[in-house]
């Protein structure tokens, strides 16, 4: 292969160079991994076994991509100019989240986008070189407008209810084919459907989609072939129509900005084909996009094959329509245009007025559409969505609060930054209240979050220069030879600019089109060459050396954690069906092998390991559940189920003082976490009442002040909440729920405080609790069987209604209440109407929780008495046989005489309680 020509000459160089078959080999591998890449890796911030497998198998092809161009350029590079400086530098961008891993709040996490950083700069490099070449360039921009178009009709065909051909298609191939449906590729939210195509996030479609529907347009105004005119100007229509059902209110906002910025690098003549294509495919979109959205939703509740196919016809129909207006505006409007106007184009400040102009124009539809009621020519949920436009919608004051929260992280971070996922990981320790997002919704911000202020510069400088001399140059042309660059530039900023938004570049799809669009502009910026010194062999040599080293060292990491996943993905399947202790471990040890800190893998192997000493009481069992626990917390010290896994394992180990140490240590992680609170007051109470009994006057202070400064947290918590604004969300609920007001007024008993635990009551329980909590007589005997039975009958009631989440917090509260009167009474004295109603609780938590049955059976034979003329003691006895018949027990002969001895007919009594109370427990 030639020498690499830079500078005025270089277009017409690359035009006629001779491309090997090497190269030509090196770009199908990069346009395959192209194809492959967006149906395999989705959003990369969880940490969930189904999902990492596809980053290492990209961070492995993308490895596999770059030795080969090393293998090609080892002795052709040169560090000859600004361009090659381009690929060395951009090395430091995985450098950056390499030095983050220092103090990363998850090492996951960290690692995981250390692969992503390194794909990136992978085939940043690879694009870089491979752009500067024209046939290449064209092949690859054809290419990606393929997979662009393709991503388009496959979100359609589900949107239109053709959602098993869809998963057809890429089934074969992709891991988030379930069923032959692609995963939410429509989803719903409180606004009804939403279109997200391959992205199951409908904002980083719509950014997505904005980026293509620029790209369509330019391609189609630039192109010189019939059918490619026919081609991008059909696909207007469908990526508009997409776009709207997106439902994105930040790609609407974000679309007006993106075209005015790109209108400034166009000459008139295009300025206004831009336009006109855009206003023509526009308004065809809005004559079909109502029919489409209420054909959408029908075909996606019941498929019909008439609907689809009046679907598809007004699709197509509009389509067809803005093709032949596009070729013919492009056939003869164009020409004319360039001929009226290419004497202007000379002249200074000509490319200005037009954006000028659509500034305005832009504002005057805004106001029409926002303002007036022009917006009822628009489906209903469209409608509703450009009227939420406006600084005081939830989801703004959401944003400003996250960029608030972030940058308290960014001050306990500041110089090498948090680590990959560093945000995911933390941000429920800085959050201003309960809400759920894993994501700043910044692209810059969380960017800040990972890797710091060193890091942040670094990124920054490295894509503010590509942008520099890329603008710097294009604003210098005096002929279109910077067209394909412009391709790039396009696509790059549309993500970019709407990445201020929202977190599109957590997609590694985005990010790739991201980084590619770099490269583009890099391989046609001004390249102003370095001296002959910089050009040393050594320099060379060394560059390709570290190069070389860093991606074989990245090959096999990648080949050993597919490994590590594939093992864990085997360990996690075998939990649900295997019963082999050796089975389930094998593959789970050979996971944490080569990822100790693997947190899935970690709570698999625990789990597994405290349920057999539960069977066996080997302490060996118990021992090892420890090592894998304390290991993986080492670098995973804010993952929740792991430091709840834990606290059960000191349960276990008899010692639920460090429990709830691990609880009270780490409630500053989870400050709106309502159950990591309730948790916590509830151990702190059932110790402090055990301190009180044994007379340890140190210990239950120390109990009661770990309780009740959490309690005071949460009401501290509750009087913030209410000076949000009124439009913003609160987020998850936050509250002092019924078993933490119980157990808050527990510990103010305890502290000998009866008022404020009477306002804790108050606090916690609903209207259907009110007669009980405004008793005379708190907290005795009688209080008790009243609130016990009380919660059995709301829990029956919610049973019938089949609200299972009422159901399961009556029997919380009920299984409580229990547990206090049990501890007052020191387990003896309780009244048979308490044991029976606590006993019919723990047998309708068994439905849940499966242990809770033989609890049933010691709480109800617990209760028995010698009367068996009393009803109460019949009842006891008849849920007793019954719950040992349903359990597969031995029947109680002795128990079961007596009954019957008392009255015959009692068999069929506990036969029946087994076929009705029963028949749900497994």
């Amino acid at each position: 292969m030639s020498k690499p020509v830079y500078g005025k000459n270089a277009v017409q160089s690359r035009n006629v160079e001779k491309i090997s078959s090497y190269i030509w080999a090196l770009v199908i591998g990069f346009i395959v991994f192209l194809v492959w890449t967006p149906f395999q890796v989705g959003l990369f911030n969880g940490q969930q076994i189904d999902f990492e497998k596809p980053i290492y198998m990209s961070s492995l092809l993308s490895s596999l991509l770059l030795l080969l161009w090393i293998g090609l350029y080892f002795t052709k590079f040169r560090l000859e100019g600004q361009r090659d400086a381009l690929a060395v530098t951009s090395l430091l961008l995985p450098a950056t989240y390499a030095l983050s891993l220092i103090g990363a709040a998850s090492h996951y996490m960290a690692m995981n986008l250390l692969f992503v950083q390194s794909m990136y700069v992978a085939i940043f490099i690879i694009a870089l070189y491979l752009l500067q070449q024209k046939q290449l360039n064209v092949v690859i921009q054809n290419a990606i407008l393929a997979i662009a178009y393709f991503i388009v009709g496959f979100g359609l065909l589900n949107w239109l209810g053709s959602w098993k051909f869809a998963g057809g298609l890429v089934g074969w191939f992709s891991n988030t084919v379930r069923g032959d449906k692609y995963l939410d590729a429509v989803m719903t939210d409180s606004n009804g459907l939403r279109l997200t195509s391959i992205f199951q996030y409908a904002n980083t479609y719509a950014a997505f989609l904005m980026a293509f529907l620029f790209v369509a347009v330019y391609a189609l105004v630039r192109s010189k072939k019939w059918y490619g005119m026919l081609t991008h100007s059909f696909m207007l229509v469908p990526i508009i129509v997409s776009l709207l059902l997106t439902l994105s209110r930040g790609g609407l906002v974000m679309l007006p900005v993106v075209f005015i910025l790109l209108l400034l690098f166009l000459k008139p003549a295009q300025q206004i084909l831009w336009i006109i294509h855009l206003a023509i495919s526009g308004l065809a979109a809005l004559l079909v996009t109502n029919p489409l959205t209420t054909l959408g939703t029908e075909l996606n509740t019941a498929y019909t094959s008439s609907a689809a196919l009046k679907a598809w016809a007004y699709l197509i129909g509009a389509s067809a329509v803005v093709a032949v207006l596009g070729w013919l505006i492009q056939r003869y409007i164009a020409p004319w245009l360039y001929g009226k106007l290419g004497s202007s184009e000379s002249r200074k400040f000509t490319g200005m007025w037009i954006p000028l102009g659509s500034v305005v124009a832009v504002a005057i539809v805004a106001f029409l559409l926002i303002g007036t009621g022009l917006k009822s020519v628009l489906p209903d949920n469209i409608e509703t969505r450009l009227e939420n436009i406006n600084f005081k919608q939830h989801s703004v004051l959401e944003r400003f609060t996250f960029y608030k929260d972030a940058m308290k992280v960014v001050k306990d971070y500041p110089i090498l930054g948090s680590g990959g996922g560093g945000w995911a990981s933390l941000y429920e320790e800085y959050q201003n209240n309960p809400y759920i997002s894993r994501q700043v919704h910044n692209f810059f911000l969380q960017y800040l979050i990972e890797v710091g202020i060193v890091g942040f510069i670094v990124f920054m400088g490295f894509i503010g220069y590509i942008f520099y001399k890329y603008i710097r140059a294009y604003l210098k042309r005096d002929k279109d030879e910077f067209n394909n660059g412009f391709f790039f530039y396009i696509i790059a900023l549309s993500i970019l600019v709407h990445s201020l938004l929202d977190f599109n570049m957590s997609y590694a799809f985005m990010g790739i089109l991201v980084f590619i669009g770099l490269a583009g502009m890099g391989a046609v910026m001004d390249n102003k060459p370095f001296r002959q010194s910089w050009n040393k062999t050594g320099i060379r040599m060394g560059y390709m050396a570290v190069l070389t080293i860093g991606t074989v060292f990245l090959l096999f990491l990648s080949i050993s954690y597919i490994g590590s996943s594939n093992a864990a993905l085997k360990g996690k399947n075998l939990v649900s069906v295997s019963t082999s202790y050796e089975e389930i471990k094998t593959p789970l040890v050979k996971a944490l092998d080569a990822r100790p800190y693997h947190p899935e893998a970690a709570l698999y192997l625990s789990t597994l390991d405290m349920q057999v000493f539960k069977q066996t009481q080997d302490e060996q069992y118990l021992a090892e559940a420890s090592n894998v626990l304390t290991r993986a917390l080492k670098d995973e010290p804010y993952n929740k189920n792991l430091l709840a896994q834990l606290a059960s394992y000191y349960d276990l180990k008899g010692q639920p003082d460090m429990a709830l140490a691990v609880y009270s240590d780490n409630a500053y992680k989870f400050n709106w976490d309502i159950t990591w609170y309730e948790s916590l007051i509830n151990r702190a109470q059932t110790l402090a009442a055990a301190a009180n009994e044994q007379k340890d006057e140190a210990k239950k202070q120390e109990y009661l002040a770990a309780g009740l400064d959490a309690y005071k947290h949460v009401l501290d918590g509750i009087e913030h909440l209410k000076t949000l604004p009124p439009e913003q969300l609160q987020g998850r609920p936050f509250s002092v729920t019924p078993t933490m007001a119980l157990n808050a007024g527990r510990l103010q008993l305890l502290a000998g405080d009866d008022e404020a635990a009477a306002a804790a009551l108050k606090m916690g329980f609903n209207d259907q609790y009110s007669d009980v909590i405004n008793s005379a007589s708190l907290w005795d005997t009688n209080w008790y069987s009243l609130l016990i039975t009380r919660t059995y009958d709301l829990a029956q009631q919610a049973y019938t209604q089949k609200n299972d989440a009422d159901k399961t917090l009556h029997l919380e509260i009920g299984q409580i209440a229990y547990r206090q009167i049990y501890t007052d009474l020191h387990a003896k004295n309780i009244p048979p109407a308490i044991t029976l109603n606590a006993g019919k609780i723990q047998v309708m938590s068994a439905q849940e929780q499966p242990p809770a049955l033989q609890t049933a059976i010691s709480t109800l034979k617990s209760g028995l008495s010698e009367d068996y003329s009393d009803p109460t003691n019949r009842e006891i006895a008849r849920w007793y046989l019954a719950a040992l018949a349903k359990s597969g027990s031995d029947q109680d002969q002795v128990v079961y005489g007596k009954l019957i001895a008392a009255d015959p007919a009692e068999a069929d009594r506990v036969n029946e309680i087994v076929s009705t109370s029963f028949k749900n427990l497994q």
